[in-house]
C-alpha cells in the first residue's frame, strides 16, 4: 500500500468539526489558525480546544459555514502556509453520517444479465472506484460513477459470467483493492469475486406450525460424511448428502438416510459461506468449522468437489438443499455475521474505513467477539448488509432459517428488523441465536442477549439455564448438573423443563414463551456430554450411558425447542478435546462405527423425537398452556416429575407424567389413581405405541432413569 508523507494531519470529526494533529518537530506543534480549501474557496476554521499530546498537539476546530460534501476533495492549510488533505475521520461513525448516506436499495453488489452486467458499491468516502475485470484473455479496468447516497455505479454491456472482478477504491488518496462484500461467488482462495450466473432457485419448505415442533440436528458439512466407516462416496463434501442408500460396514444407514430415519426435522448447518482458517486445495488437510468468516454471501470452497469452479460450489450447496428438503427436512445455516476474520483485511474495512465495525471510547476497536472486531450491526448499512444477505440465502438457496453465532454483539433493533423481513418471505420460520452478554459498546438495553429476551419476539435462544442445570456449567469442567446426580437442583430443573417462563406464582422467567427456549446440553462448542462426563466423574461406563441418555431424554421431551449435537445419540466423543474448531477430522468427523455400537441408543432416541411428535402437549407453543396444563413438582432429592392434565385436545392422551430421576439408589413413585397407565419409556426403551400397561400403581424408578406414563 502507497504511504502518503504528510507534515500534519487533518481529519472530519463530524460534518462541521475538523481535528488537527501537529508533531511537534513541526513548527513545536504550534499553529495559529487553519483553513479549509475547497476549489478557490477558503474558508477560515474556528480553533476550539488545543490538546497535548505525547509526541504532537491536537487542534479542535469547528466550521460554521460550510457542509463538508463526502467524495470530494479538501485540503488544510494553516499560517504556515503548508497544506494537508483532509482525510476521512470519525465522521463516519456519526448519526449525521448514517442518515445522509444511507442507501436502501436492494441492488448492492452485481446484477448479472446476459447483455448487461451492473456493479454497485457503497463507498461514500472515496473519492474515485474503479472495477478490476479479469477473463482468461485480457484484465480492464472501468472507472464507477457516483450516483445518490454513496453508491458508485458501473454498467458493462457485455456478458460477462465467468469473469473474475475487484474494486479499487481511492480514499484519503490513498487506493485499495478489495472483493466486494456482496460477492456471491469468489474465486480460488478468494482472491476475485466471480460474475456468475446463480441459476435457478430453491423454494424453502413451508415452516412447521410452530418452533417448538422442530428437533434441530446440528453438524457440520465435513464431519457428516469424511469417516470411510459412513460408507459415502463425496467424503467431506456437499454432495455426500445427495447420497442415498449409503451404510456403516456391518449395514446399518448412514448418510442421509439416517437423518431422515431419526426422525429430525431440522438439519443446522454450520456455516457453509467462505470462511478462512483452511485454504479451497483439496490436498490441503488443515480442520476449520467455519467461523472466520470472509465473504458472507458465497459458499465455501473446501467442501467443492471443484473449488475452482465458483459456479459448481453454488450448484452443489443448492444440491444439499434440495436433497434435504426431498426428506423433508429443514435447513437452518449458521451465520456469523458478530465479526470478521482479520478486521484489517476485511472488505468492509477497506470500503469505508471506521464504518463497520465498532470502537471503544478510545477510538480502538472493541472486541466483545473475542476474535479482533465487533461487527457494528447498529450502524444502518451494516443492518442493512446482514439483512440483505439473510434475505439473498433464503430467496436464492431456499434455507429455511437460521442461528446467529454471538447474537449478543447484535442489536435489538436489527434482529426485530430480521425477524419482520423473513417474515415476509417465510413467515414463521425459525430464528435462533446466542445471546450471552459480551463486552461490546452497545447499550445494555440494546444487545439481542438473553438479558432482553422479552424484547426478541419470535427469536429464541440457546438455554445456557437449561445447558448448566441439567449438564452442569460449560465454564468449569467439574461442576455438575442433574443429569449427573448433582441433588438439590430440583427447583431449577423444574423451571427448564416447563420452557424457562417462569412460575406459576408469576416469577419473571428468562423467556417470554417456551417458542424462545433452545434446549440444549452439547453442541460443537465445548466438551461433548460424554467427554465431560469422562473427565469429571468416575463413575462405572454403564451407569455414564445412562446419565447421557438421561440428559438427552430431557432435552427432547421438555417444553422449547430440543436441539441435538450430531452424534449425540450415539454419545459422540472428541477424545477429550474441548474446543476442536481447528482440530483434526480424525477428531471432529462422526464416528459411524459408534452408531453401529450404539445402535439401541439410536433407537432409543429415534422412538423419543416419535412421542414428542405425536403429542401436542410436550410441543406448547404459549406460556399460558404450560401453566395450565402442566405441573412440576419433586418429593425427594435427584427425582423431579412433570404432569400433565386434560391434554387430549391436542393429542391422544388425555394424562401424561414424566419421571427424571438422577439418584444412584432405586426408589418407588405413586401414580395417581384410576385408569390403568401405559409406559411409553422407560429411560432404556422408547416406543410411542407403549412398552407395557402398568399394572401396579407403586412402579419402583431404577437408578438413573426416565419414564413417561400416559392414559
Amino acid at each position: 500500500m502507497l504511504v502518503i508523507s504528510r507534515h500534519y494531519d487533518a481529519f472530519l470529526d463530524t460534518f462541521n468539526s475538523i481535528t488537527m494533529i501537529l508533531p511537534y518537530e513541526y513548527h513545536e506543534g504550534n499553529s495559529s489558525h487553519f483553513s479549509l480549501i475547497k476549489g478557490n474557496e477558503t474558508i477560515a476554521l474556528h480553533i476550539e480546544e488545543r490538546i497535548p499530546l505525547n509526541d504532537a498537539m491536537k487542534y479542535v476546530t469547528t466550521i460554521q459555514s460550510e457542509k463538508i460534501i463526502l467524495g470530494e476533495k479538501y485540503e488544510i492549510v494553516d499560517e504556515h502556509n503548508t497544506k494537508t488533505d483532509l482525510q476521512i475521520g470519525a465522521v463516519i461513525r456519526t448519526e449525521e453520517f448514517d442518515q445522509r448516506y444511507y442507501y436502501d436499495g436492494d441492488d448492492l453488489g452485481v446484477t448479472y444479465q446476459e447483455g448487461c452486467t451492473v456493479f454497485k458499491v457503497w463507498a461514500p468516502t472515496a473519492t474515485e472506484v474503479r472495477l478490476k475485470l479479469k477473463s482468461p484473455d485480457e484484465e480492464i479496468q472501468y472507472p464507477l460513477t457516483r450516483i445518490e447516497n454513496g453508491v458508485w455505479e458501473c454498467r458493462v454491456n457485455t456478458d460477462l459470467e465467468g469473469y473474475y472482478y475487484t474494486i479499487l477504491p481511492c480514499i484519503n488518496l490513498i487506493w485499495d483493492e478489495l472483493v466486494d462484500p456482496y460477492a456471491k461467488a469468489v474465486s480460488l482462495n478468494s482472491e476475485w469475486g466471480c460474475i456468475v450466473n446463480p441459476g435457478d432457485r430453491i423454494t424453502p419448505l413451508a415452516p412447521l406450525i410452530s418452533p417448538t415442533d422442530a428437533v434441530i440436528y446440528e453438524l457440520n458439512i465435513r464431519d457428516f460424511s469424511a469417516q470411510k466407516e459412513g460408507g459415502m462416496k463425496f467424503r467431506g463434501k456437499y454432495l455426500a448428502f445427495t447420497e442415498r442408500e449409503s451404510s456403516t460396514p456391518n449395514g446399518f444407514s448412514s448418510g442421509i438416510d439416517y437423518l431422515k430415519e431419526l426422525g429430525v426435522t431440522h438439519v443446522e448447518l454450520l456455516p457453509v459461506n467462505d470462511f478462512d482458517g483452511v485454504t479451497d486445495t483439496p490436498s490441503d488437510t488443515s480442520y476449520n468449522w467455519g467461523y472466520n468468516p470472509l465473504f458472507f454471501n458465497a459458499p465455501e470452497g473446501s467442501y467443492s468437489l471443484k473449488p475452482e469452479d465458483p459456479s459448481e460450489r453454488i450448484k452443489e450447496l443448492k444440491a444439499v438443499i434440495e436433497s434435504l428438503h426431498e426428506e423433508n427436512i429443514r435447513v437452518i445455516q449458521d451465520v456469523v455475521y458478530n465479526h470478521v476474520f482479520i478486521r484489517e483485511d476485511s472488505s468492509f474495512e477497506k470500503l469505508v474505513p471506521g464504518y463497520f465495525f465498532r470502537h471503544d471510547e478510545n477510538g480502538l476497536p472493541s472486541n466483545g467477539t473475542g476474535v479482533g472486531n465487533d461487527f457494528a450491526s447498529e450502524r444502518l448499512m451494516a443492518r442493512k448488509f446482514i439483512v440483505d444477505s439473510i434475505l439473498y440465502w433464503m430467496k436464492e438457496y431456499g434455507v429455511d432459517g437460521f442461528r446467529f453465532d454471538l447474537m449478543g454483539i447484535l442489536d435489538i433493533e436489527t434482529m426485530t428488523l430480521i425477524r419482520e423481513e423473513v417474515d415476509k418471505v417465510l413467515p414463521g420460520a425459525i430464528l435462533i441465536g446466542e445471546g450471552w452478554d459480551l463486552n461490546t459498546p452497545l447499550p445494555p438495553h440494546q444487545k439481542a442477549n438473553l438479558r432482553n429476551a422479552h424484547q426478541l419476539h419470535g427469536i429464541g435462544q440457546f438455554n445456557d439455564w437449561f445447558r448448566d442445570t441439567i449438564k452442569g456449567s460449560t465454564f468449569n469442567l467439574y461442576d455438575k448438573g442433574f443429569a449427573l446426580g448433582h441433588g438439590q437442583l430440583e427447583q431449577k430443573v423444574e423451571l427448564v423443563l416447563t420452557g424457562s417462563i417462569g412460575t406459576q406464582d408469576g416469577e419473571r422467567g428468562l423467556f417470554k414463551e417456551p417458542t424462545q427456549s433452545v434446549n440444549y446440553v452439547e453442541s460443537h462448542d465445548n466438551h461433548t456430554l460424554w467427554d465431560k462426563m469422562k473427565a469429571c466423574m468416575t463413575e462405572d461406563e454403564e451407569t455414564l450411558k445412562n446419565r447421557h441418555k438421561l440428559a438427552t431424554t430431557m432435552v427432547l421431551l421438555s417444553q422449547g425447542i430440543p436441539f441435538l449435537h450430531a452424534g449425540q445419540e450415539f454419545y459422540r466423543t472428541k477424545n477429550g478435546i474441548e474446543n476442536s474448531y481447528d482440530s483434526p477430522i480424525e477428531i471432529n468427523q462422526l464416528d459411524w462405527t459408534r452408531r453401529e455400537k450404539y445402535d439401541e441408543v439410536v433407537q432409543y432416541v429415534k422412538a423419543l423425537i416419535q412421542i414428542r411428535k405425536s403429542h401436542g402437549a410436550f410441543r406448547f407453543h404459549k406460556s399460558e398452556l404450560i401453566k395450565e396444563h402442566v405441573n412440576v413438582s419433586h418429593s425427594i432429592e435427584n427425582l423431579v416429575v412433570v404432569s400433565y392434565q386434560n391434554v387430549h385436545p391436542y393429542g391422544p392422551w388425555n394424562e401424561i407424567i414424566m419421571v427424571f430421576h438422577s439418584d444412584m439408589k432405586s426408589c418407588e413413585y405413586t401414580l395417581p389413581e384410576g385408569k390403568e397407565w401405559n409406559c411409553l419409556s422407560d429411560g432404556n426403551r422408547a416406543d410411542v405405541s407403549g412398552l407395557y400397561v402398568v399394572k401396579t400403581q407403586i412402579v419402583t424408578l431404577e437408578p438413573v432413569s426416565s419414564y413417561v406414563f400416559v392414559r
